[in-house]
């Protein structure tokens, strides 16, 4: 994957996730990050069910930064099925403006390069909690996923604030991983 090389661990949660190639966090076993000199490997351990059924699937997940459909060698890859997803916490309009207006304070290397996206986890009642950029719009949406994964947040309590179109792929990553709604800053 071509990706900004920061938060590497909370990237590899939040994209195995919401590409449906484990269940749930706990399914991840192990994520190790080792530095080389031109790239950077992340290795995962998975759930060795989990793993028996990612090698029946015929999916290539090299993909670019730009990729929502990474791999996908069909339709019914691309437009998987998701499950019904809860009713989350109730939205608040003011708390959304002012979680938007803080979205961009909180992007350190947009301020310095004006082209990276990001996405935030908005906590009902108490605002921007988590932002995670990277030059990838996916993978700034993997990355914010990966850390509150990691961190044990309950994805009812809130919601996704992203600085990108709402494309289905954003929208299908998010439902998979159980969040309720998708706020964007751009047009669908």
């Amino acid at each position: 994957m071509l990706a900004s090389p920061a938060d590497l661990e909370d990237f590899a949660v939040g994209f195995t996730v919401s590409e449906g190639l484990v269940a749930n966090a706990s399914e991840v076993l192990e994520v190790r990050v080792e530095p080389g000199e031109h790239a950077v490997d992340v290795h995962l351990r998975i759930a060795p069910a989990r793993f028996s059924a990612l090698l029946q699937q015929r999916r290539n997940l090299t993909g670019r930064t730009g990729c929502g459909l990474c791999g996908a060698e069909t339709l019914e890859q691309a437009l998987r099925p998701v499950a019904a997803v809860q009713a989350g916490a109730p939205i608040d309009v003011e708390e959304l403006h002012a979680a938007l207006r803080e979205l961009s304070s909180r992007q350190p290397l947009n301020a310095q390069t004006g082209s990276v996206h990001a996405a935030g986890w908005v906590s009902a009642g108490v605002g921007l909690i988590c932002v995670r950029e990277d030059v990838g719009r996916h993978n700034a949406l993997d990355k914010t996923l990966g850390a509150l994964l990691r961190a044990g947040a309950d994805l009812n309590s809130g919601y996704m604030l992203i600085t990108s179109r709402a494309s289905f792929e954003m929208v299908q990553k998010s439902a998979t991983a159980g969040i309720g709604l998708l706020a964007a800053v751009s047009a669908p």
